[in-house]
């Protein structure tokens, strides 16, 4: 399938049962690594069997001394006269690490060879079955690698979170995969397409809260509408006609749908950077630069849309009787593995903006801008429009300014705000996105109209929202994006002046009294 085909699937999946569409999706990164960087014997031995799903894969990055700091690592490889190397070391928070779902399972491990330089420089990456494979294909004997502890953790409790032993009794055998020293570059290969499953995974979490909390709140019934409150007579109705629970679904909407729209773009955009040599630098640019945005914002805002979701649904919304509060303990290790969200600012801020001299920022500013342009001239999004320009140009002011600041003495202002600035960013994004969705169907709302014979009625197109599932589609859509514009976009010139004010607050203040 096309990325975007394979993403957009992959969504009500992740809603359903994160912690088991798991195996097969480190599965399927695993075996792109050896289908990518694999010798055809290492494609013949084990990408086939793990394609088919008969056997299965990780990704052996973590150690306890080596989280964020990969180069730390101490998992070493000792050469062997046969060509293959002797894996000695231990990784932890390994997702899917051991279980018996399969009768093999394929490690990727990265491991520094004896001899070979400190840092990230100096990594090399190896295939490490569970069983060793004989020529034949058949399983052989048990390869040395032991499960040392399963993680009890707070979600995702149907994945097998592991540490994993290797070589304890000097019996662990790996193949090297690709080059010497290239481990770390071959296994980011992987991380891309992984971090863009993590805010899918997010999404998923935030889109069954969404869906659960909509369900709820137009069957329980409770409290007489606010405007009938000095009526003793008046009945008590369901909870989504209250203000705050409908603002709270409104506002989850417009989340879930704007990210639903930038991972979906960040797909199609990779799809054109295989499919379209001639424009293939420019679509794998927006990749690399929205990457982190899709891993982290959409996890940040996925965990406020689970919390709004126990909200609607009140102390039931606390109980396990109740599916959210697992959607909200689920979702939040999407913030924190294949790279921290901090991490993932630090990238965007540190590396990504200034890719290609900035051209890949300016090419999706170039999106941005196009999409304001035509909002513009739609009478019904103009305001809106007018909003998003003007968060617009405070990103793009502020972007520039923090490009400055790296390249003097104030340097860690950009850093320290690294966060917000990903939050902001994000945030323009969405807006991005949900105005162009609003665009468009404010184009199919007028065809539905002209159909139906209501153009100059409002009175009319209103109850055709009661009528007809197209119309309140379209209607919800243009909806969310001036909500969005109206309760976010507004708020963003103020953050990017507090960027640009330069206080360096958490960093001048003392260890001692960061305590309470």
């Amino acid at each position: 399938m096309p990325v975007i085909m394979a993403t957009a699937n992959l969504e009500p999946c992740y809603a359903a049962n994160f912690a088991f569409l798991a195996y097969p999706g480190l599965t399927h990164g695993a075996a792109g690594l050896i289908q990518h960087f694999g010798t055809e014997e290492l494609k013949n031995k084990y990408m086939y069997k793990m394609y088919a799903g008969q056997w299965t894969g990780t990704m052996c990055l973590t150690e306890p001394g080596a989280g964020t700091d990969v180069g730390a690592l101490k998992t070493s490889a000792k050469r062997l006269p046969d060509g293959t190397f002797s894996i000695t070391g231990s990784k932890c928070f390994i997702s899917c690490g051991d279980h018996d779902l399969t009768e093999n399972i394929i490690h990727p491990v990265l491991a520094r060879i004896e001899g070979d330089p400190p840092g990230t420089g100096g990594i090399s990456i190896f295939i490490v079955p569970k069983y060793r494979v004989n020529a034949d294909g058949s399983l052989g004997e048990f390869n040395d690698v032991n499960t040392g502890n399963i993680e009890h953790k707070m979600g995702i409790k149907g994945s097998s979170t592991c540490t994993l032993n290797f070589g304890d009794e000097g019996k662990c055998i790996g193949e090297l995969l690709g080059k010497e020293r290239e481990g770390m570059r071959i296994m980011f290969n992987m991380m891309n397409d992984a971090r863009l499953e993590v805010g899918m995974q997010a999404l998923g979490h935030a889109s069954a809260a969404l869906e659960h909390s909509i369900a709820y709140a137009k069957e329980r019934i409770q409290s007489a509408p606010v405007w009938e409150m000095k009526n003793p007579d008046a009945r008590a109705v369901p909870i989504i006609q209250h203000p705050d629970v409908r603002r709270d679904l409104l506002w989850m909407k417009a989340h879930v749908e704007g990210i639903r729209a930038m991972n979906y773009f960040v797909a199609y955009c990779m799809d054109m950077a295989k499919s379209t040599p001639a424009e293939s630098e420019k679509w794998q640019g927006l990749v690399e630069l929205l990457t982190p945005v899709c891993k982290a914002y959409s996890s940040d805002k996925a965990m406020e849309v689970c919390s709004k979701a126990i909200d609607v649904y009140g102390g039931y919304g606390y109980c396990q009787e109740y599916p959210v509060e697992q959607y909200m303990r689920d979702c939040k290790i999407a913030c924190i593995y294949e790279g921290t969200n901090g991490v993932q600012a630090l990238d965007l801020v540190a590396r990504k903006l200034a890719q290609k001299k900035g051209m890949n920022v300016m090419n999706m500013f170039g999106e941005i801008g196009a999409t304001i342009a035509k909002a513009k001239g739609i009478d019904e999004l103009k305001v809106y429009a007018a909003r998003l320009d003007e968060a617009y140009n405070a990103l793009v002011d502020l972007t520039m300014t923090l490009a400055q600041l790296g390249k003097s003495s104030g340097f860690l202002i950009p850093i320290l705000n690294a966060s917000p600035y990903l939050d902001i960013f994000g945030d323009i994004l969405v807006g991005h996105f949900l105005l162009q969705s609003a665009a468009l169907s404010t184009d199919k709302l007028k065809a539905i109209y002209a159909e139906k014979g209501v153009e100059g009625s409002r009175g009319k197109q209103r109850a055709l929202v009661h009528e007809n599932a197209d119309v309140s589609f379209y209607t919800g859509k243009i909806a969310a994006a001036k909500f969005f514009a109206v309760e976010v976009l507004c708020t963003v010139k103020a953050r990017c002046e507090a960027i640009k004010s330069e206080e360096k607050i958490p960093i001048e203040m003392a260890d001692e009294s960061v305590t309470c």
